[in-house]
């Protein structure tokens, strides 16, 4: 509930140019204590508000998200470099889960289960866990935070919040909302940090024990060292890591439609999204003319540069770091006998921009096909039978989303049934909402967010036996 001052500030970068946009507070390990502490110390209070009002105050938070929208897109645009009319989109997608929740606060009903005996009464309450950490990335800096924080706050949790070190400025703004919408003091706190605080933090948020619950998107990789931290104290865990989403177009399919699907699903906010098509199976009868008509797509209607300016559909990469993996996997591929069908190269716009990319020849064994490039790179892999097609999605350790395209009804069962993902797309690229699951099997995570199952994972289920009614 009010702002704190650090011993150190670190700068956020416009990753379009390289600018310095703001210094933010450098939480450590005793200002990541202290949050801890807040959150726990106004937890009794938030968890005794009557569940009409919690949802009247998210309704307001949604509210003055929905009047700040304009500045809150820019923020995002600013910190993150996705085009503006992008930005604007997970401004909308983000309050919804605010919306979303302030109605889920009311449901979260209990039950009554028949007694073996005359004497007893059983019953089910549903009880927030209490104190819950909320680990966040930088491609969707304000959705990311909602999804989890919405659900978290229905249920009567309260929150600590470690933004992207990237995206700080927009959790920060979403706090700024909360205060005005009458959110009590310590129940929604934010905590950021450089990379070099993030790992002394995020262990802080997993080993306290006033912590209950940790809710983390963001790699696999830090995901398992989050997992073994929780571990200790044995937390309720909730995780949405990495994906490597297949986009399999069968010989039935419409191929106009498909194309359309594929450019919507890979190059959104330039190819970073956990659900955005990695590998593209194409079966063999219509290879050729989707690849063409998905290059003179990609030619057509896409378009790199700063992400204020109108028109524009491809921002900056996040960080060098990310330009350099889409360039190792280009490399890797055409090394092995892959074809560069459009771009392939950095874009003259500035050095964190690269050129939408369409690989062709792509066999299973290129790093592209392997690992999640996380950037505007669309590798495409010809096959033969659905068998195959099916043997080469699921041969992935992660199952996020997946996509196909078909019309025939008995393949369309099949398939949908056989992917070993948490989401499916048929005729469809975009396939998020706050109505519906979202999450992964296998090392894709655990729980899921949003839907009328997202605020499950933040509460516990008592069991309570009324006995001696005689």
């Amino acid at each position: 509930g009010r702002w704190v001052k650090a011993a150190a500030a670190f700068p956020v970068r416009d990753p379009a140019s390289g600018a310095e946009l703001a210094r933010v507070a450098d939480c450590g390990v005793a200002e990541a204590q202290a949050a801890v502490r807040a959150a726990y110390e106004a937890g009794a209070a938030w968890s005794a508000v009557a569940a009409k009002e919690r949802g009247v105050l998210l309704r307001k938070w949604y509210n003055l998200m929905i009047e700040n929208k304009d500045d809150l897109a820019k923020i995002i645009t600013a910190e993150n470099g996705k085009p503006l009319k992008e930005a604007q989109g997970e401004i909308l997608y983000s309050a919804s889960f605010l919306d979303w929740f302030a109605e889920e606060a009311r449901r979260t009903y209990g039950d009554i289960i028949p007694s073996p005996a005359k004497d007893r009464r059983l019953l089910v309450l549903k009880q927030p866990v209490g104190v819950a950490a909320i680990i966040t990335p930088w491609n969707f800096p304000s959705a990311m935070i909602t999804r989890k924080v919405g659900a978290a706050l229905a249920a009567g949790c309260t929150v600590v919040v470690k933004p992207a070190e990237d995206t700080p400025l927009s959790a920060l703004a979403l706090a700024e909302l909360a205060n005005q919408a009458g959110i009590p003091a310590g129940v929604y706190n934010v905590i950021p940090c450089s990379r070099q605080q993030a790992a002394a933090v995020g262990e802080v948020l997993c080993t306290d024990p006033l912590v209950a619950k940790i809710s983390f998107t963001g790699s696999t990789a830090t995901g398992k060292i989050l997992l073994r931290h929780a571990a200790g104290t044995v937390k309720r865990v909730s995780m949405e890591l990495g994906g490597h989403a297949p986009f399999i177009v069968f010989d039935s399919a419409d191929v106009d439609k498909a194309v359309a699907g594929a450019l919507a699903s890979k190059y959104r906010n330039s190819g970073q999204t956990c659900v955005c098509s990695n590998r593209f199976l194409v079966q063999k009868g219509i290879h050729d003319a989707f690849v063409e008509k998905f290059a003179q797509a990609i030619e057509k209607e896409l378009r790199v540069g700063n992400g204020f300016e109108e028109g524009i559909t491809q921002g900056p990469l996040i960080n060098e770091k990310a330009v350099e993996k889409v360039k190792r996997h280009i490399e890797d591929a055409v090394s092995q006998g892959a074809s560069i069908v459009t771009g392939g190269k950095s874009h003259s716009y500035g050095k964190n921009f690269f050129e939408p990319t369409l690989l062709s020849n792509v066999t299973t064994g290129m790093l592209c096909t392997q690992e999640e490039t996380f950037g505007p790179l669309a590798p495409v892999i010809k096959f033969n039978t659905e068998e195959e097609a099916l043997a080469i999605a699921n041969s992935a350790n992660v199952g996020l989303a997946g996509y196909f395209y078909s019309r025939d009804p008995a393949q369309i069962w099949r398939v949908a049934e056989h992917l070993e993902v948490g989401m499916v797309g048929i005729n469809e690229g975009m396939l998020s909402s706050v109505e519906c699951p979202f999450g992964g099997v296998k090392q894709s995570g655990l729980g899921r967010e949003g839907s009328k199952y997202g605020i499950d994972e933040y509460l516990e289920i008592k069991y309570v036996c009324f006995g001696g009614l005689q």
